[in-house]
């Protein structure tokens, strides 16, 4: 690999494997911020900036202790502005050479988000409808995969989890305190990593779930967290598990709605409302062994 060192341990350029030179010691990320009203947030890149004069989306080098998420969050800020706190990550693309990588971050605004362009590596920082994107000319890499992009840009992951299902399945004396057990759960799942999308039969690389968290009789009043909205069912847990479901796939029916349980019937009745099933040790499996963004 040949090298060239700038702002941070990151910076510089890698000679790939695939026979191209790429920006990024240890790779690089960037942002793609998308509204449902307003499209997605891009840059149009300073002419004297490699690919110059093209529109892609902010993005850079990771530095040796960032994850992708950090560096794609980094970026935002000092490219466009863009708080890191005013954005919930949805999903990732991560276009892997071995000996580099690119990590394209999907997010969405949590809060209004005044972008501009906040250093001289930008022409402008603009929200351009989604149906649109294609028409521009395109950072080559981002114009390659922009159509599997743009198919899954709108989508989300909802986890509708069965906590009376899950705590259950954990022989660790839950039966003695239920709300307590369920509290432990609700803190697991609120620091559960990116779940890999290959496990779910999903597309792109690696989802951030939205957590709807069910809890039923005496695990009733555990409050919800940031991530993590716990609904107390008031009469059946798993008619209430079968209605967000349901309320999930109406209100939004191009998210990817799972719910966790291992109810056979229950598992029937998510099917009948267009929801997906997963069980609780496939959670857990598969959060387990998927390392940090």
């Amino acid at each position: 690999m040949t090298l060239i060192h700038h702002r941070h341990d990151g910076d510089g350029w890698v000679d790939c494997a695939c026979g191209q030179r790429h920006w990024g010691r240890f790779g690089a990320a960037g942002l793609l911020l998308v509204d449902d009203e307003r499209g997605a947030l891009l840059q149009h890149r300073a002419h004297w900036s490699h690919h110059g004069g093209t529109w892609g989306m902010p993005g850079g080098a990771r530095s040796s202790t960032e994850t992708a998420l950090e560096a794609a969050l980094r970026e935002a800020a000092e490219e466009a502005a863009v708080p890191p706190d005013a954005v919930r990550p949805s999903h990732a693309w991560v276009e892997d050479h071995g000996t580099w990588s690119y990590t394209t971050v999907v997010a969405r605004p949590v809060r209004p988000v005044d972008a501009r362009a906040a250093d001289p590596e930008s022409l402008d920082i603009t929200w351009i409808p989604l149906d649109d994107v294609g028409s521009l000319p395109l950072l080559p890499a981002f114009g390659a995969l922009w159509p599997r992009i743009r198919a899954a840009a709108p989508s989300d992951l909802v986890l509708v989890v069965d906590a009376a299902n899950v705590v259950g399945s954990r022989p660790d004396g839950w039966w003695r305190d239920r709300a307590g057990a369920t509290a432990r759960l609700r803190d697991e799942l609120g620091v559960l990593a990116p779940m890999p999308a290959a496990s779910l039969g999903l597309p792109a690389t690696q989802w951030w779930p939205r957590i709807v968290l069910v809890a039923e009789g005496r695990a009733r009043g555990i409050a919800s967290l940031d991530g993590v909205t716990v609904i107390d069912a008031p009469g059946s847990g798993d008619d209430a598990v079968a209605a967000a479901v349901a309320t999930a796939v109406t209100e939004r029916p191009q998210d990817h709605v799972v719910a966790v349980t291992a109810d056979r019937e229950l598992r029937s009745r998510v099917d009948a409302a267009g929801g997906r099933n997963l069980g609780p040790s496939a959670l857990f499996e598969i959060t387990h062994r998927s390392g940090p963004s």
